[in-house]
């Protein structure tokens, strides 16, 4: 099929360059020229494993072409993807200018019938909006069917996501549009669920949402567990083994981030005020996260005390490994009230010290090194579980520190390895691990001491 996609940001560049991988002709097309004149080089604008290697391959195939004029784009195609950005406003709603523009420059562009594929996460509502604004510049004989078809791919294993996906969403009342995106999903031989519009464009925000709620759920139980005596990881393990609950999304640990739960969870809330509902439970869901954020630094105060002066290594900047995103990453949060308890900090990460480096300026220090970072540390905390990080030798944390103590915020070591050694080791919703010596004259909250 000649398919077009509006936005090479994450969703529309994964969503090009697989269609292309599966054999279909592909044009995507951007308002950032410089974006497109890189990508038309196979170089990638975004981290994510296999990706570039993909856009390449596709690019020398001529399946995959690239274009900021969006009448070369439109021209011909039969389905074209809106995966353009969605940002966040101030009051928390989604700023759909970006959608209702794409949708205005398909209107004024295409010269046949088409159908029009939102991957963009939007408010319930949005699709028909789409069409409507289609329409008013482009009226019959020109017909533009809409389909809202939600995304589900996880950064840093997107590329995976999309072709072995749990579901596919289709949600339109065109029999018709349906029929052409199931020609076009069925060689992925995935299960393909087909809903009204406005069914499909909630089923995005309750996923995001559920899962949001899992992960502050066991980040409350970790609290517990640190002050009950239990470990959050055999809780976890526990309560996973329940069908009904199932073990994803309960990793204990300094809370979500990335361009999607943070944004999607209070957009959800926003939209059901805008119904009169208030949504208790995402309200918590959110609060719980923040709190998170800001918990390795509160721990290091109760371990340290002041931390003025003291140099902290910060291991990890992405909002998760395998991606360089540091949108409303805990790093960034970590970074900033370091800095203003007066301590001076170097970050370690393998992709996104140059994104972050746009969020945090010169304030911090940067490194590629892990063992750079740690030199002459007085503390270090893990933000992002890297495999780098994951499997650094314990011992180099004592040859490296000034005074090995480490805040794990995503439990990347056992405590039986962490004991074989002389580390001060603090992680979630489990017992801390404390050398007398870092404690003398202080006390501290976690009774349950090993």
């Amino acid at each position: 099929m000649k398919i077009a996609v509006a936005g090479t940001g994450y969703v529309g560049l994964i969503t090009g360059v697989c269609l292309a991988e599966m054999g279909h002709r592909v044009i995507c097309t951007d308002i950032m020229e410089e974006k497109i004149q890189l990508l038309k080089t196979g170089r990638s604008p975004i981290f994510e494993p296999g990706l570039e290697q993909m856009l390449k391959n596709n690019l020398l195939s001529g399946r995959l072409a690239f274009t900021v004029n969006p009448k070369i784009a439109y021209k011909d195609a039969e389905i074209i993807f809106i995966a353009v950005g969605t940002p966040e406003n101030h009051d928390g709603t989604s700023n759909l200018d970006y959608v209702h523009a794409a949708a205005y420059s398909i209107g004024i562009c295409i010269e046949n019938d088409v159908i029009v594929c939102t991957k963009s996460t939007v408010p319930v509502g949005t699709n028909e909006k789409i069409k409507e604004i289609i329409q008013s510049v482009k009226p019959p004989p020109h017909q533009a069917e809409v389909v809202s078809n939600p995304e589900f791919l996880r950064e840093g294993s997107a590329i995976i996501d999309f072709f072995n996906g749990d579901r596919i969403i289709l949600g339109t009342n065109s029999k018709s549009a349906a029929a052409k995106l199931e020609e076009l999903y069925l060689p992925l031989k995935i299960p393909i669920i087909k809903t009204d519009m406005r069914s499909a464009e909630m089923i995005k925000y309750a996923s995001n949402a559920f899962l949001a709620a899992k992960i502050s759920f066991i980040n409350e139980i970790a609290a517990i567990c640190e002050k009950t005596g239990a470990n959050i990881e055999e809780v976890a393990y526990g309560i996973g083994k329940d069908k009904r609950i199932g073990p994803y999304f309960l990793q204990a640990g300094i809370g979500y981030g990335g361009s999607c739960f943070p944004k999607d969870t209070k957009a959800l809330v926003k939209l059901a005020g805008n119904v009169q509902h208030k949504f208790e439970l995402l309200e918590s869901v959110i609060k719980v996260n923040n709190r998170q954020q800001t918990l390795a630094v509160s721990l290091a105060k109760n371990i340290l005390g002041s931390l003025e002066g003291k140099r902290v290594a910060l291991l990890g900047l992405a909002f998760k490994p395998d991606t360089d995103d540091v949108r409303e990453a805990a790093s960034l949060m970590i970074a900033k009230r370091l800095l203003e308890n007066n301590a001076s900090v170097i970050a370690y990460d393998p992709a996104a010290v140059p994104n972050a480096r746009k969020v945090l300026g010169d304030a911090i220090e940067y490194t590629m090194n892990v063992q750079i970072a740690l030199e002459n540390a007085d503390l270090a905390i893990i933000a992002t579980e890297w495999e780098q990080i994951k499997h650094f030798p314990l011992e180099l944390y004592t040859e490296r520190m000034k005074s090995p103590v480490i805040i794990d915020g995503r439990n990347c070591y056992s405590l039986r390895d962490i004991r074989r050694h002389s580390i001060s080791y603090i992680s979630i919703g489990r017992p801390y691990i404390i050398q007398d010596k870092i404690m003398e004259g202080r006390s501290y909250e976690n009774s349950f001491l090993h």
